[in-house]
């Protein structure tokens, strides 16, 4: 804890004349003591947030579960909630494992962690069991964005392999890499960093949001689009819309609701002053950090709403839903080292960069359900180069430290250095993300693991492979009721006694 009190007895005997040593002793002792309490109080009240802030993720799950579910066909429903449900059991063990020991165990390379699997040794001086936790909320997390994209046609063991890679091997390594201590593109590096400043990726637009749509884009490429999606001959796209509106809706908010443990919470620690006896520290930045949040995705919600009417000539409720989580997707990287104003420019262009991903797809009869490669992989890699070009010194080098040759953003006056391991990490974490989980996808493919046959997509996963729909619906009193016989082509009966409008 900084700013720890301090006492000495040789100083103090000096100004309390005869006996001065053992009331020097004393009130030092007294002291002491009271410091220890002001410092156990900051442990506990920093777990403490961290906790909270894990909590507000692993909530997280249920928004991407909701927002899955009413972006299906009501006979997939079933499957992909189970899925999500298995994101987080299996993430949690393979986690537990090896992940967390391949991101932050120490490392002598800079590649990939080697202590404390299984938690050995654990917790150390620097991480405690609060921090293992929000760390596995951010894993399931990647897993839960790669799901989307191969929703509706995806063998139910590949869902297993695939979450379990994901979270025990890929998306350590990449979060290693920027966010560990000794990750060879982190910002926190003592020496030697990228570029002489590392790439920063405060929340996840690149370790999250581009690991899961990378691995969603390579699953539904290898896969190809589901049956009906594009027309025969592939002329012209057809919608296969999602069956509830309400549940993306519902989901949409559960998700802007984890967003504040997801940006904010990236701290890890509140109780920190960034000027001794004022009201001004890291819960300021916190604040502000939730505001940039708040702000990017609302600009580009309703950048989306006017957008897709213009093309469209419709008010979509499921494409502002998808628009303000680009928002958030984009403005995850640089949430806590860019102004309120900036976080609105972030937010409008990644919702341009969502609808022109999107068009592309369409064009290249690309078929994913959530729109999640598009979403998390191009406005996620739109917020790491808004970093390179909107970071300002001061919350730079609150965040990070202030050192020798720590840059910022282009636009903001500190030159181009940052820009430029913003784009490696971009270039690293297509490449990474394309030979491990690309190959991964194309070896279940081979295997006939992956996609499931014609006739099961066609009669829908819940039927085939469930046992069973996610909606029943049974009406006790249809027995009683009987309805009249109608030969073809009569009208319909009148009701008696017509409703008033």
């Amino acid at each position: 804890m900084s700013g720890a009190i301090t006492c000495s007895a040789a100083d103090l005997s000096a100004l309390l004349g005869p006996n001065a040593t053992a009331a020097a002793d004393y009130i030092c002792g007294q002291l002491g003591t009271v410091n220890n309490k002001f410092t156990d109080a900051a442990f506990a009240i920093d777990n403490t947030y961290l906790l909270f802030s894990a909590y507000l993720v692993f909530a997280m799950q249920l928004g991407f579960a909701m927002l899955c579910a009413g972006s299906v066909r009501a006979k997939n429903t079933m499957n992909i909630m189970l899925t999500n449900v298995l994101d987080a059991a299996a993430g949690g063990l393979f986690y537990y494992l090896f992940g967390y020991a391949f991101a932050f165990g120490e490392s002598s390379n800079g590649f990939i962690g080697r202590h404390n699997f299984g938690l050995k040794s654990f917790p150390t001086l620097t991480s405690d069991y609060s921090f293992f936790l929000y760390q596995w909320a951010f894993a399931i997390a990647a897993a839960g964005i790669t799901s989307g994209s191969i929703a509706e046609r995806t063998q139910f063991v590949a869902y297993l392999i695939y979450s379990s890679f994901l979270t025990g091997f890929v998306y350590p390594v990449v979060s290693h890499w920027f966010w560990s201590v000794d990750g060879w593109a982190s910002p926190f590096h003592s020496a030697d960093r990228l570029f002489g400043t590392g790439a920063i990726d405060f929340a996840g637009s690149g370790v999250v949001h581009m690991v899961g749509g990378i691995a969603g884009l390579w699953g539904a490429l290898i896969e190809g689009p589901r049956i009906g999606r594009f027309e025969e001959g592939g002329r012209r796209a057809i919608a296969l819309r999602g069956h509830s509106a309400s549940l993306v809706v519902l989901g949409t908010f559960l998700l802007w609701f984890g967003w504040y443990g997801f940006n904010p919470g990236s701290f890890t620690k509140i109780l920190i002053p960034y000027e001794s006896g004022s009201s001004y520290g890291q819960w300021s930045g916190i604040g502000r950090t939730a505001v940039t949040t708040t702000l990017s995705g609302c600009t580009a919600a309703l950048t989306t709403l006017f957008g897709k009417r213009l093309l469209s000539s419709h008010w979509n409720v499921t494409d502002v839903c998808n628009g303000l989580l680009g928002g958030f997707a984009a403005i995850t990287a640089g949430c806590s080292v860019v102004e309120p104003w900036a976080a609105i420019v972030c937010g409008f262009v990644a919702s341009l960069v969502l609808i022109g991903c999107n068009k592309l797809a369409e064009i290249l009869k690309y078929d994913d359900p959530l729109e999640a490669a598009q979403l998390h992989g191009g406005c996620g890699a739109w917020g790491l180069i808004f970093v390179g070009l909107f970071a300002k010194e001061k919350y730079v080098n609150e965040v990070y430290g202030a050192s020798p040759g720590r840059h910022y953003g282009l636009l903001m006056g500190g030159g181009g250095k940052l820009l430029g391991a913003q784009l490696v990490q971009i270039v690293v974490i297509v490449g990474w993300v394309s030979a491990t989980m690309g190959t991964l996808f194309f070896i279940l493919q081979k295997l006939k693991l992956l996609r499931i046959s014609e006739q099961d997509e066609m009669r829908g996963m819940d039927i085939a492979r469930h046992g069973g729909f996610a909606y029943i619906y049974h009406d006790n009193d249809e027995d009683s009721i009987q309805l009249p016989r109608m030969s073809p082509g009569s009208p319909l009966p009148r009701s008696p006694n017509p409703p008033a409008v």
